[in-house]
């Protein structure tokens, strides 16, 4: 049985303008500039280029006056057809936006990057001098392929002999690949064509002259005592090297740590594109007075196109019934230029009053970059004091980056939890942080802390946490444990 009744919803849509907001308020500076060449890409009524001067803003006035006459004689005309719902009375100069805080005779500094044969190559490089033959060099060649970025073989060779015959069509053994590994060995960086560490490390001392007694006690410990040596259980290794000599078991000790435990590191790493980080924000400290500036490549000169609008008021003008899909069309495209410029100076109205608002919460760390000066800060704390919402917050901050004279920071990074000191303050868990990391970099490495201790030393000044988050802290800093920091 059919039934009529009424419903009230309350419903929360974004409007398409919102949505290309939201999608702005994210990107770091590179991804925008990118995102703002697309557009200029895509639609053609959108270009770049400063403020015209006033002549060009008056006649742009004019021939918008006249437009509207036009448009009511031709609603006059046609009732089917109003001008007045494809053209606005909106200036064309209140579409354009200039920023002011770049000018033509800035410097503009450029990074050269050099570029060069890769890892692999090198290693062909120097196979290419050895006497062996055609059908060596083809296997050797893909023995280096499989080599990684580290410089370690990690593949068994009997798998590879299986895909030279399915892949090359060449029929090998596992003792001719061992031949071959052993020539690659030989080749430089020290280490390379290792297929562990152990073996890495013992490739690196066999090829140190002289052979020393240092050197020659230093692979002994690798080949026979890897596994103490790797957990720093130096009591043990010194016991079964039976050396009382202390300081001669500290040279040996010293040899094997300056070792390269990725000897392909040295040259792949030179072949990888170096990443800039380009800050969105400017923080400058005069006589105590702290100002943050935008950076000018998350300001850039865009405008409705001049073309466009002539085209659009041509076309208006014409009382051909034909010519009102090409003034829909040009007006589409207007209005998304429009919309698009709108929401970049939104963007960066945004940017920087949420920055500001960052600024004043954190001001004195930002007037001398000590860490221990950090307020607690979540996300709430600026949503509230700007009034936006805490996903808008959430999108400001990500991937934003400030320089400041003390270095250049994300924002993320001055967002921290709380916690209570014993006389009842709440401090920031980065402050916990920076104690708890100062107190690391100063130990006796011969006797490093341990979790328990740094949470009495931490207890002592006022901070009374778990050992589980010290260990938490220490984690998250990427410093090991006391027994792996232990030196001798």
């Amino acid at each position: 049985m059919l039934r009529q009744n009424f419903q009230q919803k309350l419903l929360q849509k974004l409007s398409p303008q919102q949505i290309q907001l939201m999608k702005l308020l994210q990107l770091p500076t590179i991804a925008l500039e990118q995102r703002i060449k697309e557009e200029l890409e895509l639609n053609p009524a959108m270009e770049e280029g400063p403020e015209e001067d006033e002549k060009d803003v008056d006649a742009n006035d004019d021939n918008e006056l006249e437009t509207e006459d036009t448009s009511e004689e031709n609603e006059r005309q046609d009732d089917e057809f109003d001008m007045s719902d494809y053209m606005d009375d909106d200036d064309d100069s209140e579409y354009k936006y200039n920023a002011n805080n770049s000018s033509a005779d800035d410097d503009k500094k450029e990074i050269p990057y050099a570029s060069g044969p890769t890892f692999q190559e090198l290693l062909e490089q120097q196979l290419g001098l050895k006497e062996i033959s055609d059908n060596e060099y083809q296997i050797a060649s893909y023995l280096i392929g499989n080599i990684d970025e580290d410089g370690y073989l990690r593949r068994d060779l009997e798998s590879i002999v299986d895909d030279i015959a399915f892949s090359q069509n060449i029929s090998t053994t596992k003792e001719e690949l061992e031949k071959l590994l052993h020539i690659i060995q030989t080749f430089d960086p020290a280490g390379v064509g290792a297929r562990n560490l152990q073996e890495c490390l013992l490739l690196q001392l066999k090829r140190k002259e002289p052979q020393s007694f240092i050197i020659e006690t230093a692979i002994k410990v690798v080949d026979k005592q890897m596994e103490e040596f790797s957990k720093k259980h130096y009591e043990k290794i010194a016991k079964y090297l039976e050396i009382d000599d202390e300081e001669i078991f500290k040279e040996v000790i010293e040899e094997i740590t300056k070792l390269n435990p990725r000897p392909g590191s040295s040259l792949a790493d030179s072949q990888k594109s170096v990443q800039q980080v380009i800050p969105d924000f400017t923080l400058t400290n005069t006589d105590g007075i702290l100002e943050v500036t935008l950076n000018s490549r998350n300001a850039p000169e865009l405008r409705v196109s001049g073309a466009y609008a002539e085209m659009l008021n041509t076309y208006s003008k014409s009382k051909d019934k034909s010519s009102k899909d090409a003034v829909m069309f040009v007006k589409q495209k207007i209005d998304s230029a429009r919309g698009f410029i709108d929401a970049i100076k939104q963007r960066q109205h945004t940017l920087l009053y949420t920055m500001n608002a960052i600024l004043q919460y954190q001001y004195n760390f930002f007037l001398e970059g000590d860490e221990t000066k950090l307020k607690p800060m979540i996300l709430k704390d600026i949503a509230e004091r700007v009034g936006l919402d805490i996903s808008t917050v959430s999108r400001v901050v990500n991937s934003k980056y400030v320089q400041t004279s003390f270095g250049t920071f994300l924002l993320k990074s001055f967002f921290s939890e709380s916690m209570a000191t014993d006389s009842g303050e709440e401090v920031s868990t980065r402050e916990v942080k920076k104690i708890l990391e100062d107190c690391i970099s100063a130990e006796n490495k011969k006797k490093p802390l341990t979790d328990d201790a740094l949470t009495k030393i931490l207890k002592e000044k006022g901070y009374t946490i778990a050992r589980r988050t010290v260990a938490k802290y220490r984690e998250q800093l990427e410093i090991p444990v006391a027994r792996m920091r232990k030196e001798v």
